[in-house]
């Protein structure tokens, strides 16, 4: 990604201040890591978890399109938007406790489209989810 006067250099800083949104901010996720080469968070299983006591399946998504979606973003550049137009998890383990993280690398970035896959594990290191997120990459509208 090419390095622009009004873009930051230190990726980390530019996607915290920026904000994951309500969503993700309401389901406890921190970013731990992020470069043009991948990205990192985390979630807390405790409060976003099924009837059961397992990590809601769309917990694992909003994890996967959040990082999926910034990354993407990230890419963009200034004044463009990436925006998630497919997505899909496979759920391959359910956490109960502790903290779930996603590792998302980009598996395509091109000028219109990104594809992005994020695997998320549980605290031991097991796989507890893969999602995969293509988002379309737009200019933004003149304002």
């Amino acid at each position: 990604m090419p390095e622009s006067a009004s873009f930051p250099s230190d990726a980390l800083e530019w996607v915290t201040s920026r904000g994951m949104g309500a969503l993700a901010e309401k389901m406890g996720m921190e970013f731990t890591e992020f470069s043009p080469e991948r990205a990192v968070a985390r979630m807390p299983v405790a409060g976003n978890t099924q009837p059961v006591g397992l990590l809601h399946g769309g917990a694992y998504v909003v994890l996967g399109e959040s990082l999926g979606s910034m990354h993407a973003n990230l890419h963009a550049g200034p004044g463009r938007l990436a925006v998630g137009i497919d997505i899909n998890a496979t759920h391959t383990r359910s956490a109960t406790e502790g903290w779930v993280t996603g590792v998302c690398t980009p598996l395509h970035l091109g000028r219109s489209l990104t594809v992005h896959e994020i695997v998320v594990s549980d605290d031991q290191g097991r796989r507890c989810s893969t999602v995969r997120i293509t988002n379309m990459v737009r200019d933004l509208p003149a304002s």
